[in-house]
């Protein structure tokens, strides 16, 4: 198989029913074998929502400090996609050696692993919206045009995810260390990324600096509608940028190592 393209042998119709075949495999195999089913994909951020709206608003009384009231739904419009960036980064790390017999094996573009799990977990996420409305209508939140920006805010993280994914799963393959160590990112990013706060409760250098985190400007997009005064152009600019540039290198990694990941595996 030529590695000159991400893409391989095969149409671009092949490529996404094979996508979509493995996305709903994967889908089918994580709710048939639990009882609560659905309810596991908005579970995680539900618990975490009501442990920092608990933690910053009852205890520290500092929900009308930082970010935003209803400070409940500004929780959960960064905690939602933030779930679906930190599952999806976290299921890279194992990508191929999770199933490295039919990586080895199969004819279809490699690149398809990656994602697999974008998909499968993007779906998910949007399963979860549900949760936010009812969020929006019981807290009384404001919904403005700004709801627009959304889908926008989509399409950014799927970009970012897919560069990552084509970065992380060769690197985990050929230095299994790098699947702990980005276990570690993972948490340092969380709260290096604005979900329990909003850009502006950052003092000086810290809210310029925080602007180059993709994460920021794609939270931007996803809080605009509720909360207008949260929007950042500069943060939406860089993160559109860096996450084309992720992409755009996460495809010239990958077209070096599939092969010597090939014959790790």
């Amino acid at each position: 198989m030529s590695t000159a393209t991400v893409g391989a042998p095969g149409s671009p119709r092949r490529y996404l029913h094979s996508l979509w075949l493995l996305s709903a495999r994967d889908l089918r195999v994580r709710y048939a074998t639990s009882a609560l089913g659905y309810v596991w994909s908005v579970l995680d951020p539900l618990v975490m929502a009501a442990i920092y709206w608990f933690v910053f608003t009852l205890i520290f009384h500092r929900g009308d400090r930082i970010g935003a009231e209803p400070y409940i739904v500004f929780l959960v419009t960064a905690l939602l996609p933030w779930v679906w960036f930190n599952t999806s980064v976290t299921d890279f790390t194992r990508a191929f050696r999770k199933d490295a017999r039919l990586v080895r094996s199969t004819s279809i573009p490699r690149s398809i692993w990656v994602g697999r799990i974008v998909l499968s977990k993007g779906i998910e996420f949007l399963l979860s919206i549900p949760v936010l409305v009812a969020f929006v209508v019981f807290a009384g939140a404001s919904v403005g045009w700004g709801v627009l920006w959304f889908p926008v805010g989509v399409l950014l993280q799927t970009i970012l995810l897919v560069g990552l994914g084509l970065l992380v799963a060769p690197l985990c393959v050929l230095w299994g260390d790098l699947e702990r160590t980005t276990r570690l990112i993972l948490r340092a990013l969380f709260y290096a990324s604005p979900v329990i706060y909003g850009i502006q409760d950052l003092p000086g250098i810290f809210a310029q600096l925080a602007v180059f985190n993709p994460l920021a400007g794609i939270f931007t997009l996803y809080r605009v509608g509720f909360f207008p005064g949260q929007w950042d152009t500069l943060a939406v600019v860089a993160s559109a940028v860096v996450s084309i540039g992720v992409l755009a290198l996460g495809v010239s990694v990958f077209r070096r190592l599939e092969s010597p990941v090939l014959k790790e595996l």
